[in-house]
């Protein structure tokens, strides 16, 4: 697998770092969507988690990768259980991408047709989804997805499995993962359907400082050329930020919003005119990841505050009479707000 470039390297994108992280923490988010500049670091962003995150604990043998310790398991490990017991191994955590020009097949999966043709049997060829299983789904140029695909994604993230029944095949397996979609806003609007799926709306700009983009160059010479090396000046910070998000994850539950952040929360939504409850849903979850990555116990309004936008950014009405950018509009409504009690 080559060297990613590494995730603590990248400069500035500050927002983009914390959304993604906030994911790793707490899949319950609903993903990440990453909108902006061509060449400002969206893919190099999403591509240098794979080798980021900490291995997860997988069935010996599954195809899908399941969780030993969890309640959603496939047939057949629900069999191997019931038979005596799981063998588990660790395995890295997945980060898969979807190409643009991938086909429904090669999204859910299929029959294998070299099993059939040559030994008559009928066989699953697990797809993209699969894999993706308990990991990341990474999506580039999402906004140019072919709708019956959306539709497809739509339905596998609201239920959590991918039920195919096709050519003879109907079978069903848990599909659970992180969304990340990254794009270009002037090539296309993403669809109303599949944008609300998306937790965290990122935007993405080029470094509008001289230093920033001297350095940002910098590194990707270095790393360019002596991928292993520059890799290994950064594996210090890494491993630190590894450490970081397993501690997070093992504090998350302990976390509590207190009944004034969740009013904060939803005055703010109520003040912007958010559509149902995903809004104030998701702030508090990013909030609650935020405060577990600083080891706090307790959702304050400077967490909330630090992921509103990201929150609510994508969630908003047009308002004809308010040329405002969606982000001006969400950091007025917050100075606009009293203080959470």
């Amino acid at each position: 697998m080559p060297t990613a470039f590494p995730f603590t390297a990248i400069v500035g994108q500050e927002e983009l770092k914390l959304a993604i992280v906030c994911a790793a923490v707490d899949p319950t988010i609903g993903g990440v969507l990453v909108f902006g500049d061509r060449g400002a670091g969206k893919s190099t962003a999403v591509r240098a988690l794979a080798a980021l995150l900490p291995p997860i604990r997988t069935v010996e043998g599954c195809r899908y990768g399941c969780d030993p310790s969890g309640a959603e398991l496939c047939p057949a490990c629900r069999a191997r259980k019931a038979a005596g017991g799981l063998k588990t191994r660790l395995s890295p955590t997945p980060v898969v991408d979807l190409p643009l020009g991938a086909t429904q097949d090669r999204l859910v999966g299929a029959l294998d047709l070299e099993k059939a043709l040559t030994l008559g049997q009928k066989s699953f060829e697990p797809g993209l989804i699969c894999r993706a299983h308990r990991g990341f789904l990474y999506i580039d140029e999402v906004n140019l997805l072919e709708d019956h695909l959306v539709d497809l994604l739509i339905d596998v993230a609201a239920s959590g499995e991918n039920l195919v029944e096709r050519e003879g095949l109907s079978l069903r397996h848990p599909a659970r993962f992180v969304l990340i979609g990254s794009g270009n806003p002037e090539e296309g609007e993403l669809r109303p359907q599949l944008l609300d799926r998306f937790g965290l709306m990122v935007e993405v700009k080029t470094p509008s400082d001289v230093k920033s983009r001297v350095e940002a160059v910098r590194r990707r010479e270095a790393f360019d050329r002596d991928r292993e090396g520059f890799a290994a000046l950064w594996r210090k910070e890494e491993r630190r930020l590894r450490a970081k998000i397993i501690g997070a994850r093992k504090r998350l539950a302990a976390v509590e919003a207190p009944d004034a952040a969740i009013e904060w929360a939803a005055r703010l939504c109520m003040r912007l005119g958010a559509d149902g409850l995903r809004g104030e849903l998701t702030l508090i979850r990013a909030a609650r990841a935020i405060a577990a990555l600083e080891g706090s116990l307790s959702v304050a309004e400077k967490h909330l505050r630090q992921i509103a936008p990201a929150a609510l950014r994508h969630r908003l009405r047009r308002n004809p009479l308010d040329e405002s950018g969606s982000t001006r509009r969400v950091e007025r409504a917050m100075s606009e707000l009293p203080a959470a009690a």
